[in-house]
């Protein structure tokens, strides 16, 4: 009896590393992937921790960031303007979004391509939801507005 205690003991501990190992293998081919700001206000950090100092406070609700690193709590991430810092992750959306980038006004169309109506033109530095994108085209929604845009106008859109 005493043998089969320690045979299911070490089993359970076994399988205990096992989880313990699976969500860290999951982490590291997690990144690099999309994330958006979840909240009104976060803080970007120049370490992960709150004893590093604060080097942005960001103010932009669905921002898009890119996620390259996790490291406990904590995210490090790059915005569109390439500043990287670290953030707490529980302030991040997994919710994809973009932004409008480029020079002008970025054009958002009812159907995909040129040939599709011109609903409304968009500022860059606007941000909205991001739907799927398909032959270099996305949908994207602001606000009540919702058409498709170019992907090549969109940070955030395609592969982080």
């Amino acid at each position: 009896m005493h043998l089969a205690m320690i045979r299911i003991a070490i089993s359970c501990l076994v399988l205990l590393g096992l989880a313990a190992g699976a969500p860290a293998r999951a982490q590291s081919k997690e990144v690099p992937y999309w994330a958006s700001i979840r909240v009104s206000t976060i803080n970007m950090r120049v370490g992960p921790g709150t004893s590093y100092r604060i080097e942005w406070v960001y103010e932009r609700e669905q921002l898009p960031l890119k996620v390259l690193r996790r490291k406990e709590g904590w995210r490090l991430v790059e915005d569109p303007d390439g500043v990287q810092g670290w953030m707490l992750g529980r302030f991040l959306s997994r919710e994809r979004t973009a932004i409008v980038t480029g020079e002008g006004l970025a054009e958002m169309r009812d159907t995909t391509g040129p040939e599709g109506k011109l609903a409304w033109r968009l500022q860059p530095g606007v941000v909205g939801r991001l739907g799927k994108c398909k032959d270099s085209w996305c949908g994207f929604t602001v606000g009540r507005h919702k058409g498709v845009v170019s992907e090549g106008r969109l940070w955030g859109a395609g592969e982080p």
